[in-house]
């Protein structure tokens, strides 16, 4: 079984040498925009690039605002800012996740609590949320969510559209703010992913996206903030360009702020991407049909997009018997040049997270043992 797999990815990529995970695809205008980048000499943080990007990215998913960074994670970090998450309080997240999500709960100096996922989107349950909420915590009379084990503020929801596949983002909203805490939404995965036709990143508060080499688009690194907040929209970008007040020639900073704003040379990349960003997805979306048809046909699980969901299948993946198989096929398949790869680990097992607060985590548990990865390059 796992050798006609095998052959059935080199068959797709037409190849005998090593398949990676995922690799970025360049065919439109990026060299001529990072070279007009080069010959203007703007390649720093300042440039028509920038600007351009931000637009680009606010009108492709609905959202009024948006704010580029060098990354994903300090996306991440500066969003959690904006919504006053601070060494007093908590944010509620997933346990499984890319460690950025949690990172950035700790760059804030606040501690993260893990709540279950479900297993259809593999993203936060809203109903494990409620439950958690429900039996853990207190509203006081500031109208504020306390944790009654810790005594410490819940600011933050913090849900990921895990492999681009949009979670039950519009049900955890409505229970967060029944209980005043502000939803940021981890859609670094998912650009290009509908949930009941609404473009994920643009439900909660704040919403990030990562443009890291291997996402669906890529600026090589970088990140982006949305936001409908105009206030929230004017600080992000004052505190990722280090505070700096606007003077002539003077430097002045007013709070203690980060050196996040994204370059305009990576931003030209990413110019560049967008103008093609309909194509990345449709040819994602031909090749999970493809592989859904196969996978069906050998008797295993492909994970699908959620019901009310259009999905960018920014990673395609499987779900294999139990964990003796998920390690028997991991050895296989990277042993033959076929990189694959399982899911992560899930947080509150490193050992920087094992003392945080859980709710009941076994789905999260159950698709650790079994979710894999396969090749998810686009293929033009």
């Amino acid at each position: 079984m796992y050798q006609k797999v095998v052959e059935f990815i080199r068959n797709l990529y037409g190849t005998d040498a090593f398949i990676a995970l995922h690799e970025p695809q360049f065919f439109g205008n990026e060299k001529e925009y990072v070279n007009d980048t080069i010959d203007s000499t703007f390649v720093s943080s300042v440039g028509k690039y920038v600007t351009k990007f931000e637009e680009m990215v606010a009108e492709y998913t609905g959202a009024k605002y948006a704010v580029a960074t060098s990354n994903g994670t300090s996306a991440l970090h500066t969003a959690l800012k904006l919504v006053g998450v601070d060494k007093e309080s908590e944010v509620i997240t997933q346990p499984l996740t890319f460690i950025a999500t949690a990172n950035a709960i700790s760059y804030c100096g606040a501690k993260p609590i893990f709540v279950d996922v479900d297993r259809e989107t593999l993203g936060l349950s809203s109903q494990k949320l409620e439950t958690f909420l429900k039996e853990n915590t207190t509203i006081n009379s500031d109208g504020e969510c306390i944790n009654k084990k810790t005594k410490k503020f819940i600011k933050a929801c913090l849900p990921m559209h895990t492999f681009g596949h949009p979670c039950k983002i519009d049900e955890i909203v409505e229970i967060c703010d029944s209980y005043n805490i502000a939803v940021v939404e981890d859609a670094a995965e998912s650009l290009g992913s509908y949930y009941k036709e609404r473009h994920t990143g643009t439900f909660g508060k704040v919403g990030i996206f990562s443009f890291n080499g291997n996402k669906i688009i890529t600026t090589g690194g970088g990140g982006m903030i949305v936001t409908d907040d105009e206030a929230l929209a004017k600080r992000a970008k004052h505190l990722t360009t280090t505070a700096k007040v606007p003077h002539p020639y003077e430097y002045i900073h007013d709070e203690i702020g980060y050196n996040y704003r994204l370059t305009n040379l990576a931003a030209a990349l990413g110019v560049a991407q967008m103008e093609n960003i309909d194509i990345f997805v449709q040819k994602q979306r031909e090749l999970a049909k493809t592989y859904e048809a196969f996978f069906k046909e050998m008797d295993m699980e492909f994970v699908t997009e959620p019901k009310d969901a259009r999905s960018n299948y920014w990673l395609n993946a499987i779900v294999l018997k139990d964990r003796d198989e998920r390690d028997a096929f991991l050895r296989y398949t990277n042993d033959r040049g076929i990189m694959t790869r399982p899911i992560w680990r899930l947080m509150n097992k490193l050992e920087m997270y094992k003392d945080a607060q859980c709710g009941d985590l076994s789905n999260a548990q159950w698709l650790e043992d079994r979710i894999v990865n396969i090749t998810s390059s686009v293929i033009l």
